[in-house]
């Protein structure tokens, strides 16, 4: 009985120190994974011929699609669309006009009919006035209490974890990693900070 125990034990924290060992557990053992790895591996050895110094390290990851769900939309939409239902009371004209009527209603499908002239209007009601300071205290508030309609989640969840895993493995070997997305970049430098530990400056 002793033996199985401790069979059962040295096997379990051999399935722990192999999984400590591997920097991207959530991935499929694929041949991209075993790439990523032997090119980190290959540029951070000072003996390589691929050898790169550590000032030079930069990973760019596009964000859209990536490392966040874009679907059914862009988050910043989301946030967008509960500005105006926070901002409502403060412009009762919004209630016969549109895209602000469709999205006081949840129509966003009619919301979305005006294509991007309307997609600025929201934009420039829910973002415009306000310091870089004041717009950074909204979003992370938003941040913390908003949840995804079709997933019940924070939006800081809806993101995917082999990437995440990826930012991260590239961080422990001196990279500096930077975002580039399709998003407005005052609201991404928000979000990035909060949910990938990625500074303001590399959005």
């Amino acid at each position: 009985m002793k033996q199985i125990c401790y069979a059962t034990i040295i096997w379990a924290l051999l399935a722990f120190a192999c999984h400590a060992a591997d920097p991207l557990p959530s991935w499929n053992d694929s041949d991209s994974k075993k790439s990523i790895i032997g090119f980190v591996e290959k540029v951070t050895n000072e003996d390589s011929t691929d050898f790169v110094a550590v000032p030079e390290r930069i990973a760019t990851f596009d964000n859209d699609g990536t490392l966040w769900s874009e679907q059914p939309m862009y988050f910043q939409a989301f946030y967008i669309f509960d500005r105006i239902k926070a901002l409502a009371p403060e412009h009762p004209e919004w209630k016969e006009t549109e895209p602000f009527a469709s999205v006081l209603k949840g129509d966003l499908k009619t919301a979305f009919a005006g294509g991007e002239k309307a997609l600025l209007e929201m934009t420039m009601a829910t973002h415009a006035g306000l310091t870089s300071e004041e717009f950074d205290k909204l979003v992370r508030d938003w941040l913390a209490t908003a949840k995804h309609p079709k997933t019940g989640l924070a939006y800081n969840q809806m993101v995917y974890k082999p990437m995440l895993e990826l930012l991260a493995y590239f961080r422990a070997n001196d990279f500096k990693t930077f975002i580039v997305s399709g998003g407005g970049i005052d609201f991404m430098r928000v979000f990035a900070e909060e949910t990938y530990g990625i500074p303001p400056e590399q959005v």
